[in-house]
């Protein structure tokens, strides 16, 4: 078969869709799409993370706006870093964005390498007890 026949077979498109939906059912709307039917992205409500690969798999763009973002995974899995680009986009745009430092390792020379003003920066460092 070539290519043109198989992109028109009615069998396999079929079983392309329910596979598809067997998959949407078991792990929530959205888990599987076709790339071109992914919703539009509003970047007004958005703020990248800096990588388009990852704004497109979050499914609108970036992170939301105006929201707290908790970012959680293993040890040095890139979550400080993940963190630190989301906000030099904001500041990019005349954002405010603040940082809860919980592990108290922020690096203020490796924030603003990233493109962080870092004097414009709010962050926290909350007291172990208090987490």
């Amino acid at each position: 078969m070539t290519d043109k026949m198989q992109q028109n077979n009615p069998e396999r498109e079929k079983a392309l869709n329910v596979a598809m939906q067997n998959i949407e059912q078991k792990f929530g709307k959205g888990s599987i799409m076709k790339l071109g039917d992914r919703p539009k992205v509003s970047g007004s409500n958005t703020i990248s993370t800096g990588s388009l690969s990852l704004d497109i798999a979050l499914g609108i763009g970036g992170v939301p706006r105006g929201r707290v973002i908790e970012i959680f995974g293993p040890e040095a899995s890139g979550k400080t870093t993940l963190a630190l680009h989301i906000i030099a986009e904001a500041q990019k745009n005349n954002g405010i964005a603040a940082f809860i430092d919980a592990e108290h390792a922020l690096d203020p020379n490796y924030a603003k390498n990233i493109g962080i003003n870092i004097d414009e920066l709010i962050i926290s460092q909350p007291l172990k007890k208090a987490i």
